[in-house]
């Protein structure tokens, strides 16, 4: 593994720990308002959100994050495929709970939609307080044409 790997890695794993806590803090405050409000009922259906979200989006960092050390022109065609199959299972699970009488399915919905805000907003500030390399300084071009005084 090189240094960059190692380095990508490491700034990975601080955007994982760093959402997954901050998403975990958002679940439980949910589970506790659920309860308050609604019942047991309703706090197992925060739980059951919170574990979905977290779920969720840790496996899709992680696979997005292998495919762009590995190929970083698909990054985008993979994060869109993967945004659409989480909509998609979000949408199965919404449709296999509706009935559901296992937990109160307004607070499985609103504590993951607080859940997804919570991740996305703070995925969006350790992005942007972050030093994160988008150029690898290490790699160089093979092919690179020499400059002549004509250019």
């Amino acid at each position: 593994m090189t240094n960059s790997e190692t380095s990508s890695s490491a700034s990975i794993n601080a955007l994982i720990t760093k959402v997954v806590v901050a998403t975990g803090v958002a679940a439980v405050l949910a589970v506790l308002i659920s309860f308050i409000s609604n019942g047991k009922s309703a706090a197992v259906g925060a739980v059951v959100a919170g574990i979905v979200v977290i779920v969720f989006f840790t496996v899709g960092q992680v696979v997005l994050s292998g495919v762009i050390r590995k190929n970083p022109a698909m990054a985008m065609t993979v994060a869109m495929f993967m945004y659409l199959v989480k909509i998609g299972v979000l949408f199965a699970l919404l449709l296999a709970f509706k009935n559901t009488t296992l937990f109160d399915t307004k607070a499985f919905a609103a504590t993951v939609l607080l859940c997804t805000l919570v991740w996305t907003a703070t995925e969006v500030w350790v992005f942007s307080t972050s030093k994160i390399l988008y150029v690898d300084p290490t790699q160089t071009p093979e092919n690179v044409p020499s400059v002549t005084n004509s250019d």
